[in-house]
C-alpha cells in the first residue's frame, strides 16, 4: 500500500500498473497532474501476514488539487501472486 501511494506521489504509472492484479488492471492509467498528494494514513489492515494470500487495507490519502484540500478514503483488497502483493480492487468511502 505504501509503495503504491509513493508511486502516486511520484507519478510512476508503470509501477502502479505492474502492482495491479492482471484480472482488474486497466489497459492504461492517466494521473491528474493537478493533484499533489500530501499524506497517507493507514487506518486498518486485515490479513496480509507472511503466509496470507489476501489482505485488506483501509486508508485515507490526502491531496491538494487546484488549491483545495481533499482525501481519498478507500478499503482496498490485495492478493499475493507469485510472492508479490498486487492491488485487486477497492471501494471508496465517504
Amino acid at each position: 500500500m505504501r509503495s503504491r501511494y509513493s508511486a502516486f506521489v511520484l507519478g510512476d504509472v508503470g509501477y502502479l500498473l505492474r502492482t495491479w492484479h492482471p484480472t482488474t488492471r486497466p489497459p492504461s492509467l492517466d494521473l491528474d497532474p493537478d493533484v499533489r498528494w500530501t499524506g497517507l494514513d493507514v487506518l486498518a489492515t486485515t490479513g496480509g501476514t507472511l503466509l496470507a494470500a489476501e489482505g485488506r487495507v483501509e486508508f485515507r490519502a490526502s491531496y491538494v488539487r487546484c488549491g483545495a484540500a481533499g482525501a481519498q478514503h478507500e478499503n482496498s483488497r490485495f492478493v499475493r501472486d507469485a510472492d508479490r502483493w498486487h492491488y485487486l480492487d477497492g471501494v471508496s468511502r465517504p
